[in-house]
């Protein structure tokens, strides 16, 4: 995944991010998914969303600012769950871009 080039890009991609995350709760409420999968989910994609949301509505309001020696707190998770999370390649190109800038 190709890194943003302007903070508009950045932002689209937190945006998709969150998109992801609502998309991933849906399937966990369809009855195909195995109760493996289901106790797995569980685990992170609440706070996973809550953190998404966070940072989308930071952004938006002018709160957000990179820091290039901290990672963002959803890689926490991401460490933990990260063969779990489908797009587990966006965050962390998020979490690049925050550390980066643009």
């Amino acid at each position: 995944m190709n890194d943003p080039k302007t903070w508009d890009e950045y932002l689209d991609l937190v945006h998709q991010a969150v998109y992801e995350v609502d998309e991933l709760k849906a399937c966990t409420d369809d009855d195909a998914w195995d109760m493996e999968d289901g106790e797995i989910y569980a685990q992170f994609i609440d706070p996973l969303d809550a953190q998404l949301r966070q940072l989308f509505d930071d952004m938006t309001s002018g709160r957000y600012e990179f820091q290039h020696d901290t990672d963002l707190p959803f890689m926490v998770l991401v460490q933990r769950f990260g063969r779990a999370i489908p797009f587990r390649a966006l965050l962390e190109t998020i979490n690049r871009t925050h550390r980066k800038g643009v």
